[in-house]
């Protein structure tokens, strides 16, 4: 009697938990996107985020089953303590072979409409998230694969059915996702910000490295400048344009940047303007790092900037003349950069791996 009775109420007890539980539902309520004082990001009008695809993107984003061989994700070299960049010189793909260029920040892509890496080859956020997959060098993957390991991984039932209503997966619900849950990665509270709020002072040396920053020189009024702001302007740092920065002469080419997609002459050794926001996280620097710090950076823009025929014509003075800057003015500007650094970016538990 003791065993029918236990079997009974474990009976009871199972059946009263499915009875409990509630089967998954398309749910579409709207993502509620933070981004400070910052203008409003042009979301696609055909992927306006909402919670459940956010989630579903970031999942992904963390899945190693993206990969091959299941060692990697997106997050393997997006990393969120480094700014979402990659600290190494280029990024370790499944087969151990280095990549091409330095793997760039993630961070406030939203804003982003001429383009994506450094050469511009992928148009839209949606298109550049499956690149990686399928790279030789990176994930080694085909979206096929990728598309069954989903399929038959029970986990992505629910997340899927919330998403999208069922769970049919395809390369393409795959990329909008990832494209959603890389738009938040929205990086728009450090002490510059706060500054600007009113909330906190700058030190002395971080305002005279300010005022560098966003002043031109005036060499017959012996007035110092460094006009980063040329390139580096606006409220995430970067024009998002194209350019040349003066780090080779044209026979020292290797790497021929925006030409290898566009194929115009203008073009060559020209690469996209990264953003400066948590500057200090995502060493090392340049396409190629070159610079392992921000002390040889900022040396290359005082002292050694090279003619090229494709030289941003706002180089031209600084190729001349240099910048003329010593010590101070150098330690000074360094100090106003680490402004940039967005601590409560690199430790938002939403941006976390899910599974950790």
């Amino acid at each position: 009697m003791k065993s029918f009775a236990s079997i009974l109420l474990f009976t009871l007890v199972i059946f009263s938990c499915k009875k409990d539980e509630k089967p998954a539902v398309l749910d579409t309520t709207p993502y509620p996107l933070e981004y400070g004082n910052f203008p409003k990001p042009p979301i696609p009008a055909d992927n306006q985020l909402t919670n459940t695809k956010v989630q579903l993107g970031r999942l992904l984003f963390y899945d190693k089953n993206l990969s091959e061989d299941g060692t990697q994700s997106c997050g393997s070299c997006h990393l969120q303590a480094n700014g979402f960049n990659d600290f190494r010189d280029f990024s370790i793909g499944i087969k151990g072979l280095p990549g091409k260029r330095n793997a760039m920040t993630i961070a406030n892509l939203a804003w982003h409409t001429n383009g994506f890496f450094w050469d511009g080859r992928a148009t839209t956020l949606r298109e550049q998230s499956l690149k990686p997959i399928q790279d030789l060098l990176e994930m080694h993957e085909t979206l096929e694969n990728v598309v069954n390991k989903t399929q038959n991984n029970s986990d992505y039932r629910d997340p899927f059915i919330r998403a999208f209503g069922d769970f049919a997966v395809t390369s393409e619900r795959i990329s909008l996702v990832l494209e959603q849950f890389m738009n938040t990665l929205v990086t728009y509270n450090s002490k510059f910000d706060q500054w600007k709020a009113g909330k906190t002072t700058l030190t002395e040396s971080e305002n005279r490295g300010r005022e560098l920053f966003f002043r031109e020189p005036d060499l017959i009024a012996g007035i110092k400048g460094a006009e980063c702001f040329h390139c580096h302007g606006g409220f995430d740092f970067t024009d998002l344009k194209y350019t040349s920065n003066g780090l080779d002469f044209d026979f020292e080419f290797t790497d021929l940047g925006r030409y290898e997609v566009t194929k115009n002459e203008d073009d060559k050794a020209r690469f996209k303007v990264p953003s400066l926001r948590n500057i200090v996280l995502t060493a090392p620097y340049m396409h190629d790092s070159r610079f392992k710090t921000l002390e040889e950076t900022v040396e290359h823009y005082n002292t050694g900037v090279k003619f090229s025929s494709t030289l941003d014509p706002s180089m031209t003075g600084v190729a001349q003349n240099g910048l003329n800057l010593n010590e101070q003015d150098k330690l000074d500007l360094i100090n106003f950069m680490k402004t940039l650094t967005d601590s409560s970016f690199i430790n938002n538990p939403n941006f976390a791996d899910p599974r950790q």
